[in-house]
Order: structure tokens, then C-alpha cells, then sequence
């Protein structure tokens, strides 16, 4: 993991295309601004995380539904 100590209204560069701006400091919070191409996805962590596990879910219960059509019907 890079660490980096930045200032008010200072900025990373990540590539060509995406900044991360330190845009106000208030206390122990810090509001950053983050200039990204529309195709790149940008989320708050815990909000990723929670994405991935609905993703998860709705991958398994597709699969346990495939799997239900595939068993043959003891008619």
C-alpha cells in the first residue's frame, strides 16, 4: 500500500486519467474529490463490498435454479 501525506487542495494522479483531490479538512474527516472517466467505477468501500455480496447472492440462486431444471422430473 502507497501512504501519502497530502495538504488542502492538493492531488494524486493515478495514470493519465483519474485525480484525487484533498478538497476540505475538518477534524479527523477528510473530503476528497475524485475526477475519473464515466467508464471507470468509483464507490465508497463499504458500498463495494455490499455490491459484490448481492452479486454473490443473485449468482447462487441463479445456479440453484439452473440446477433444479437440469434434474430429470420422476413423473
Amino acid at each position: 500500500m502507497l501512504i501519502l501525506n497530502r495538504k488542502l487542495n492538493d492531488s494524486i494522479q493515478i495514470g493519465d486519467d483519474i485525480e484525487i483531490k484533498v478538497i476540505s479538512i475538518d477534524g479527523d474527516q477528510v473530503k476528497i474529490g475524485i475526477d475519473a472517466p464515466k467508464s471507470v467505477d468509483v464507490y465508497r468501500k463499504e458500498l463495494y463490498i455490499k455490491i459484490q455480496e448481492e452479486n454473490q447472492e443473485a449468482s447462487n440462486t441463479t445456479n440453484d435454479l439452473l440446477n433444479l431444471l437440469k434434474k430429470p422430473n420422476k413423473d
